[in-house]
């Protein structure tokens, strides 16, 4: 028995061997070693108080909070691995150079399974601040249009003031601490939930990323209050505006006729108008047409307020008729520009409508249209620039102004006029400099 065991066991050994090495040939055939790599695995950050123990606080630069991992295992562990198994861990303890962390790297429940795994990039760039806290004022606004008929009337942001912490750099970069709420389609009051908007002394908004604050899960909210909106009309009292002998007053107008109002539904309720007392058109001995403007401000019902506080002036507009006189409105567009200098257009600002009396025969004043009979000659203008302008009327037989007209015009240069100017003169600059080159080459 022992004859046959020992027998030729060179050979046999050498078979075994052979078996062996084959056996592993084919194992590495079937599953060899391989790299896998497995994008976007977030780094988990230990030990912070390293930092933050120092009043100091940290922020991931180079968009370094997430890694690729290569993992080195054979083709059948490779399979098997996923990214949630993969953990990348960036030890505070091992900060080197005040700026970077080593990323470990560690594969849940393969330990001994794989040859090694490697992160991309190997380490964690961060960038230490020193830590500050302040508090600040909370201004409630608002965004987006509320119903028709209403309009926002007080806000109140709830809270009032917040508690900011992170970056020194930062929290002393706030100059304004907003509580943004959108207001869209609101008919009543109602308590809004709003956004936190941090700006810059120069109106940027500031990025909360690095910042905590107190206010926990109930964030902030703005108490919106809604006013309804009205129009009314403006009533004027003209008793004490008079002509003087001789003439009589027209139409008297206000413009505009109403304005709008706010307040709330039952202070409203009580208003129907703006009512301008006499005390503020005395105006006597009238010859002509004039114009009062007035402020408003002071007649306004208490308890309501103008929409817009830049419309707290009216104008009054009190015609004034000699005895056989008549009066025609006159649309500056309707005016015959004669002798217009080339290169100048005219417009006249703020005017509309220019009121022009013709005394004379009855008959000939109702037949009379001032339609194309209304000129200015500008001759004379031949610069840009503001003028006061005399207005020439032809006039039927044995009718005449009752006083001389005039317009104020604003003449300016044609966009085309300029660009011919800048054309000439770059044709002038090249002609000179084709000269200078010239008298150089002689």
């Amino acid at each position: 028995m022992q004859k046959r065991i020992t027998k030729n066991l060179t050979l046999k050994i050498l078979a075994f061997l052979i078996a062996v090495f084959l056996w592993l040939i084919v194992v590495n055939i079937d599953d060899p070693v391989d790299d896998k790599t497995f994008s976007n695995i977030p780094v988990q950050v230990t030990h912070e108080e390293v930092i933050t123990d120092n009043n100091n606080t940290y922020q991931i630069v180079d968009n370094t909070q997430e890694v690729n991992v290569t993992v080195t295992a054979q083709r059948s562990v490779l399979d098997k691995i996923k990214a949630e198994d993969i953990q990348a861990t960036a030890d505070m303890k091992e900060l080197t150079l005040r700026t970077q962390v080593p990323i470990e790297i560690t594969i849940k429940g393969y330990a001994g399974k794989y040859e090694k795994a490697t992160a991309n990039p190997r380490n964690l760039q961060i960038q230490i601040d020193e830590e500050a806290k302040n508090n600040f004022p909370i201004t409630p606004t608002t965004t987006g249009t509320v119903r028709g008929g209403y309009e926002v009337g007080e806000l109140k942001a709830v809270p009032e003031k917040v508690t900011l912490r992170g970056p020194k750099r930062i929290i002393n970069s706030i100059a304004k601490v907003t509580a943004e709420a959108d207001v869209s389609g609101l008919s009543e009051d109602e308590t809004v939930e709003a956004k936190l908007v941090l700006y810059d002394a120069n109106n940027n908004v500031i990025d909360q990323t690095l910042l905590a604050n107190n206010l926990g899960k109930e964030g902030v909210s703005v108490e919106v209050e809604l006013l309804q909106v009205k129009s009314v009309p403006i009533e004027v009292d003209t008793s004490d505006v008079s002509a003087a002998e001789g003439y009589k007053l027209g139409k008297i107008t206000v413009e505009p006729q109403e304005v709008e109002i706010t307040g709330d539904k039952t202070t409203l309720a009580g208003v129907s108008k703006i009512s301008i007392p006499a005390s503020a058109l005395q105006l006597d001995n009238l010859t002509q047409k004039t114009d009062k403007t007035i402020d408003i401000s002071s007649y306004i019902p208490s308890g309501v307020s103008l929409t817009e506080q830049n419309a707290n002036k009216v104008v009054v507009s009190i015609p004034v008729q000699q005895p056989g006189a008549k009066t025609f409105e006159v649309s500056t567009n309707s005016i015959v520009v004669n002798n217009i200098a080339e290169g100048l257009s005219i417009s006249y600002g703020s005017t509309v409508d220019l009121e022009i009396q013709i005394k004379g025969p009855g008959d000939a004043l109702n037949l009379f249209s001032p339609a194309k009979k209304v000129s200015i000659d500008l001759k004379k203008y031949t610069n840009a620039g503001t003028y006061t302008v005399p207005v020439s009327v032809e006039l039927p037989d044995g009718c005449s102004l009752v006083n001389n007209v005039s317009v104020e015009i604003i003449l300016e240069k044609t966009k085309q006029n300029d660009k011919t100017q800048n054309e000439n003169s770059s044709s002038e600059g090249q002609t000179k400099e084709d000269e200078k080159k010239t008298d150089t080459i002689r």
